[in-house]
């Protein structure tokens, strides 16, 4: 079987335009898969230098010439997805390690135009160091260090400027990133000219992506698709079918990234709230608002979640019925009313992929910050709105309580039980505030409905823990009570059925 290269996929390589940091399987899967498909439209014409910032190898990219394939399978509105795409636009990788000389000099290149990152949440973080290492310590020293390479060597030209566009999953990555790559330039002492370039210049761009991609399958699945495609890849990737990644830009962004103009569900506006706020509360707050029910019912996966009829009613209506209707109006588009509603549905599409093993388990990381963050602005303005409480996602709350009752802690750690697959199951509680749900617990006598309620009462009116008192929201508490007591006494089946099916 022969190996993916360039001449047996007849894939020329265009002029580098873009600068990349980071090889990750997110990069891959969106940014430079988008990027290929603009430059089989003939609409871009551009390829990546990537630059591989860990550390390791980058002998898998040499010997397929930059090429890999991306295999998206899942439902898309409603229909089932199976595409197999070779990706041609990276035309090297380079080792900030090993190649730093070899970076630099990209910055010479005067076709680029571009520079994408995704160096994790983390790799976005200011450092007090020298530029003039090689190469520097952090992202943001050697994303500077590159800059003022262009900016010497083209000697401040305007027209020399940068569109920089990191997708770490931050709030205005673009905004924070530009605020530290000043910083690292006035530490370094890189003089007035540089830094009035790289305001007026250098275009630090928000984004948010939004795909998931599981990276490499299964060592039999691989295999089976190798067969079916007739030639060895090991950079081959899965990727879902859904994919969007907004940019903040203007019409000068928009000249530079014409790229977008290939795929309606790259968005390039001038202030993506709408689109960050949509999928906060749609597609992570109804993971968060369902996943410890699922959970509590013994299921696993996502995809388990929506097999199962109660608890895919449950998501179905919390998402369209609960969740949609409170995305203030002034943010969805006048050109789209039904913005946010096809949102919902491309998420329930995205939830029912058989293909994606989504663990319910690792939803639940962190799940008190993710529902203060995700699901309460939902519950406030669904009460404001509405006049009364949102009935389902009171039973999500209650879920979500149980799922934090440990029931043992050991060298720190705290751990909860269900009853599944005929038996007793332990789970981890990996939630910063696992202690303060302990010590409550510890006071609730489950069999007694008052001391539930009691229990309720004081989680809801805890403003240190929400930033806000739930417990004045009215009706909330006492329904999140009563399904408490019947998640304990009945089970999560029966309370499905029983208090969900009539609400």
């Amino acid at each position: 079987m022969t190996r993916l290269n360039r001449s047996s996929h007849q894939a020329p390589t265009p002029p580098e335009r873009v600068l990349q940091f980071g090889t990750g399987v997110l990069l891959r899967g969106l940014p430079d898969y988008l990027i290929h498909q603009a430059n089989a439209q003939g609409l871009f014409n551009g390829s990546i230098v990537v630059v591989k910032s860990t550390g390791g190898a980058t002998d898998e990219f040499a010997e397929q010439d930059g090429l890999y394939t991306v295999v998206s399978r899942g439902i898309h509105k409603g229909r089932p997805v199976d595409e197999k795409t070779v990706v041609s636009a990276i035309s090297r990788v380079l080792s900030a390690k090993d190649d730093w000389k070899a970076v630099l000099d990209v910055a010479k290149k005067p076709t680029l135009q571009i520079i994408i990152s995704n160096t994790t949440e983390v790799g976005i973080q200011y450092v007090e160091e020298s530029i003039f290492q090689s190469p520097p310590q952090s992202y943001p020293g050697k994303l500077t260090a590159f800059l003022y390479e262009r900016f010497k060597n083209f000697g401040g030209s305007r027209n020399k400027g940068m569109v920089v566009i990191p997708t770490e999953l931050i709030t205005d990555n673009g905004l924070k990133l530009r605020d530290i790559v000043e910083k690292v330039a006035k530490h370094n002492e890189l003089g007035r000219l540089f830094m009035k370039w790289l305001k007026y210049h250098v275009r630090f761009c928000n984004s948010l992506v939004d795909r998931i991609v599981p990276g490499k399958p299964d060592a039999a699945t691989h295999e089976q698709l190798l067969e079916e495609l007739g030639y060895q890849d090991r950079l081959l990737i899965m990727a879902e079918p859904y994919r969007l990644w907004a940019i903040e830009g203007d019409d000068r962004v928009r000249s530079m990234l014409t790229f977008a103009k290939a795929d309606e569900n790259i968005i390039i506006d001038e202030d993506i709230t709408f689109y960050r706020e949509r999928k906060l509360r749609v597609l992570n707050g109804g993971h968060s608002i369902s996943v410890p029910l699922a959970y509590l019912l013994g299921l696993e996966t996502v995809s388990e979640m929506m097999q199962h009829p109660l608890m895919s009613r449950y998501v179905e209506e919390v998402i369209t019925q609960e969740i949609v209707p409170t995305l203030p109006e002034w943010m969805i588009p006048e050109e789209n009313p039904e913005a946010v509603r096809e949102f919902a549905a491309d998420v329930l599409d995205r939830f029912r992929n058989p293909t994606i093993e989504h663990l319910l388990l690792s939803i639940t990381l962190q799940e008190t910050s993710k529902m203060r963050a995700r699901n309460l602005p939902t519950i406030q303005r669904y009460a404001e709105k509405f006049e009364q409480f949102p009935q389902r996602m009171a039973l999500g709350f209650a879920a979500y309580l149980l799922f934090m009752k440990a029931v043992r802690t050991e060298e720190g750690a705290f751990w909860g039980e269900i009853s599944a697959k005929g038996g007793i199951l332990s789970y981890p509680i990996r939630d910063d505030h696992a202690d303060y749900f302990y010590k409550l617990w510890q006071q609730v006598d489950v069999h007694d409905a008052a001391s539930v309620r009691n229990f309720v009462q004081t989680v809801c009116a805890d403003t240190m823990l929400w930033e806000t008192d739930l417990s004045q929201i009215a009706g909330f508490g006492d329904a999140v009570a009563e399904h408490l007591s019947n998640l304990l006494t009945l089970g999560v089946e029966a309370t499905l059925e029983r208090q969900w099916v009539t609400a």
